[in-house]
């Protein structure tokens, strides 16, 4: 048995059906990183103060949330606003601009909440592995429903 992280197996955070929002309508940034926030107090996951934390990060820290075109990351650090672990998914109507140099305008929110720092960690790698291959994003941006984003996210996350 070894201590090494792989990746290629990390386990996703829970997605509620609830926590998956379709079409939503953003007039600006802090407004699509409302709406994942939003989706993860729904489920359960985090409370409102999470989703503040979330725009304070983009606020402080720039647009980094944005990981690669037409999708946004959007997290705080773990803590006591995180209930349980979980996702979120928000397509967006119209899409919006977050001010990042390359990876503008997003169609897709994810948010994340999380217990742990280690869990943060893996839950990030696991997302980069699913989103490696950026029709994913394309894929979840045109879905017309839920089960059609549970399936592109199935497909597309690793096998254990």
């Amino acid at each position: 048995m070894t201590d090494s992280f792989d990746p290629a197996v990390a386990a996703l955070p829970p997605l509620a059906d609830r926590a998956i929002v379709l079409q939503a309508r953003a007039d600006d940034w802090r407004d699509a990183v409302r709406l994942a926030g939003d989706a993860l107090v729904d489920c359960g996951c985090a409370t409102t103060e999470y989703t503040e934390a979330m725009v304070r990060m983009v606020d402080d820290h720039g647009p980094y949330i944005v990981i690669a075109p037409g999708l946004a990351l959007a997290h705080a650090r773990p803590g006591p606003e995180v209930r349980r672990d979980g996702l979120s998914v928000v397509t967006l109507a119209t899409p919006v601009s977050f001010g990042h140099a390359h990876n503008d305008p997003v169609r897709v929110v994810i948010g994340l909440a999380v217990h742990a720092p280690d869990a943060h960690l893996t839950s990030v790698a696991a997302l980069a592995n699913v989103f490696n291959d950026s029709s994913a994003i394309l894929a979840i941006a045109d879905a017309t429903s839920r089960e059609q984003v549970r399936d592109i996210l199935d497909a597309r996350r690793p096998a254990s």
